[in-house]
């Protein structure tokens, strides 16, 4: 994709979206980072029907450890891979605690430190809380990047230089939001919906969906 048709893509997105954002429900930084990391092969949905019980009496590290590994499974056993993750959880809690005086850090670096927190959770934290313009490529950005010919790459890390060098100063911040809705919802994995999709003509992908299903029609 040219860097032309790169702009009009993210200019659509954006006059459709002015004001993207994650759909990961939270209240501070350290209720993010949890958030982000229990929705590892989960839906933002199913977190935050888990964490809403968990959030009203859980907001700092310190609350979390005092809660315990037992009480944070409790709350979050309906997501996958629970166990692992409350362990992860808790650990990253003590951790922040232990080194960093109860704060989230503000950056990459500091965060991939803590048990459970990868580069993508670091970027959507850095992001969302700090506003800072990374490129946090979940399933759906890495599907998107490919399939539209707008950042191909064979390893989310791919996807992610390129995004760096391809997305215009604009959208920057924006950028990951537009890309995983846009993902989720419309050019989604089985079948895309094309057909009503605002950047049809922009992308690179040769199977497209352009009718409807029947039962879509009017």
């Amino acid at each position: 994709m040219k860097k032309d048709a790169i702009f009009e893509f993210f200019r659509r997105l954006a006059e459709d979206n002015p004001a993207p954002e994650t759909e990961l429900e939270y209240g501070n930084a350290f209720q993010l980072v949890v958030a982000v990391a229990l929705s590892a092969q989960a839906t933002d949905v199913g977190v935050n029907k888990a964490t809403k019980a968990l959030f009203k009496a859980v907001r700092t590290p310190q609350q979390m450890v005092e809660l315990g590994e037992d009480g944070l499974k409790h709350h979050i056993k309906t997501i996958g891979l629970f166990n692992s993750k409350a362990k992860n959880v808790i650990a990253l809690s003590q951790l922040l605690i232990d080194e960093f005086g109860g704060e989230v850090p503000a950056t990459r670096e500091e965060l991939v430190r803590l048990p459970g927190v990868g580069r993508k959770t670091a970027n959507v934290v850095l992001n969302c809380w700090f506003g800072q313009e990374t490129f946090a490529v979940d399933t759906h950005i890495f599907r998107v990047g490919n399939r539209t010919g707008l950042a191909p790459g064979k390893t989310p890390e791919a996807v992610e230089a390129k995004l760096e060098k391809r997305v215009p100063a604009p959208f920057r911040l924006g950028a990951h939001h537009w890309l995983i809705l846009h993902g989720r919802y419309v050019c989604k994995a089985r079948q895309p919906e094309c057909w009503r999709c605002p950047v049809v003509d922009l992308c690179g992908f040769r199977k497209k969906v352009l009718e409807p299903p029947a039962s879509r029609r009017p």
